[in-house]
């Protein structure tokens, strides 16, 4: 288990390193005409990391409001960075208290998201889209203009 927790959290660390350096005013940039924001990432990463927490590892003390998947576009409302920042905090608290309670990781989990995939498909999953997500963020903070 303990090997699972430090992959999870050397690759989420794509994303969290980022987060030392931002500013508040970083936080409306955007590439070009890409339709979303560096803090429209942040919300999106975090609501995402909550909802496998929650729906995908079981956890079932998570409380999450997926705005930006309800939104399904950036509406512009994501600047208030200590809020970020906390949710980012607590999704990562609750991501790895579910990591760590999972058993079985050749288990077969079946979602609407993405189907069925073994729980360690699903980190996986988790992991990437964290990664990738976090890539989008690097580049609209280097090149981005608010």
């Amino acid at each position: 288990m303990k090997a699972l927790i430090e992959l999870w959290k050397e690759g989420r660390t794509r994303f969290t390193n980022q987060l030392a350096k931002i500013k508040p005013e970083d936080l409306t940039k955007k590439l070009g005409n890409s339709p979303n924001s560096a803090g429209f990432l942040i919300r999106h990463i975090a609501e995402v990391e909550l909802l496998f927490a929650k729906n995908v590892f079981g956890n079932a003390e998570v409380k999450v409001d997926a705005k930006t998947l309800k939104a399904q576009r950036d509406t512009g409302e994501w600047t208030d960075l200590d809020a970020l920042l906390a949710l980012v905090n607590e999704a990562g608290v609750q991501l790895e208290k579910a990591i760590n309670n999972q058993k079985g990781w050749d288990a077969v989990i079946k979602t609407q998201e993405f189907g069925e995939k073994s729980r360690a498909e699903a980190l996986g999953r988790i992991t990437t889209h964290t990664a990738y997500h976090a890539g989008q963020l690097a580049i609209i903070l280097k090149y981005g203009t608010a």
